[in-house]
């Protein structure tokens, strides 16, 4: 079995940071691609930042400059360092692993639970 677990959530002040650290255990023989999803309040799902195994990234438009995704391959593991804080980036932030089949060799997409981050004004 495979676990998703996303940690570092919290409140802050706008020009604050946080970091948030997900990790990924169990059977696990490769990772593909690795994001950061976020869902505000009343609003769908949307993505922040994706990093690939090489460590090529790309980010959403309103947080390039401010967030920043890595991550290390050999704890599975990914990060988000997020900077000058917004109240716009309120959100549940979600971890999504895209966890390699040994059999078929497909990727298969796991979430985390989410973790909260509050940006008050």
């Amino acid at each position: 079995q495979v676990q998703v677990v996303e940690s570092g959530g919290g409140w802050v002040q706008a020009g604050g940071s946080l970091r948030l650290s997900c990790a990924a255990s169990g059977n696990i023989f490769s990772i593909d691609n690795m994001c950061w999803y976020r869902q505000p309040p009343g609003k769908q799902r949307e993505l922040v930042a994706t990093i690939s195994r090489g460590g090529n990234t790309n980010y959403e438009y309103s947080v390039k400059g401010r967030f920043t995704i890595s991550r290390d391959n050999a704890k599975n593991a990914v990060y988000l360092q997020m900077n000058s804080l917004k109240p716009e980036d309120t959100a549940v932030y979600y971890c999504n692993a895209a966890i390699v089949d040994p059999i078929s060799w497909r990727p298969i997409d796991y979430w985390g639970q989410g973790t909260q981050v509050t940006v008050s004004s």
